[in-house]
């Protein structure tokens, strides 16, 4: 039996879900926990710590700022894939906790639908300069080549690392408390992939189309080696083709100021 009683203002609902004061107790067994990521300006690309491992596609730094968004704790997983979807793809039948992977931009967009269309929110893909920032620890960065450390496997599974995919969140967080943002599965951004421009950008968005129909991916995977796990280090993949293992994401959720 469920009783309900007011209390200044509030009603709750006592032996069921509350039902206003307490919003994370609405959260859709889909939906990931969040982390804030307080706004701020940093350089983008190829900095000092990533040392001779910088690849073309990574300059020139440029600064950026960005304003404060929330952020995945962890990779989505195949147990909020599956809530949702109501099955996973065949290869990724590893466990509940397991990050999704071998799925296309395309595939992410459609649970972002789904997942927005169940809860009301508005979930989306983490443009590449959000992805950047909060994977260099956003105002508490501590300057690290890695997202989290100068030892990628203090924080990462990679192909020394493990050799495989692993559960999410089995190694340590960055800076901000967020998790394999180096390593595991790379993530795909809402960007079409380009080239960098030397001036200074606010929340940048990307093109707004790619001729060679292509989307950012960010954060290396169990397959890749240590230079491609890097904070600045980009890739990119047609959006409805499968690229191989290891693809998956992360969700951002705006931040309403009041």
């Amino acid at each position: 039996m469920r009783t309900v009683i007011v209390i200044f203002g509030l009603l709750i609902e006592v032996s069921g879900t509350m039902m206003l004061g307490q919003e994370n107790s609405l959260r859709h067994p889909a939906e990931p926990e969040m982390v804030f990521v307080e706004g701020g300006t940093f350089q983008m690309g190829c900095t000092a710590e990533q040392g001779k491992d910088c690849r073309d596609n990574e300059k020139p730094a440029h600064s950026v700022t960005v304003s404060s968004f929330n952020i995945g704790k962890y990779e989505v997983t195949q147990k909020q894939w599956k809530t949702l979807m109501g099955d996973i793809p065949a290869a990724n039948a590893k466990g509940d906790n397991y990050p999704i992977e071998t799925v296309t931009w395309d595939n992410a967009q459609e649970f972002i639908r789904q997942l927005n269309a169940a809860t009301g929110k508005n979930y989306r893909l983490p443009t590449e300069a959000e992805w950047e920032y909060a994977a260099r620890g956003g105002i508490k960065s501590k300057g690290y080549k890695y997202s989290g450390s100068n030892k990628l496997s203090d924080v990462a599974w990679y192909d020394r690392g493990g050799y495989k995919l692993q559960p999410v969140g089995t190694k340590q967080p960055n800076e901000l408390g967020i998790y394999d943002m180096s390593g595991n599965v790379y993530e795909y951004c809402s960007d079409w992939f380009s080239e960098y421009s030397a001036s200074s950008q606010h929340d940048p968005q990307g093109p707004s189309s790619s001729d060679i129909s292509r989307r950012v991916n960010r954060g290396g995977c169990w397959v890749f080696e240590e230079k491609n796990c890097r904070v600045t280090s980009r890739y990119s993949s047609i959006h409805n083709i499968h690229f191989g293992r290891g693809a998956g994401f992360r969700l951002v959720l705006p931040h309403v100021t009041e």
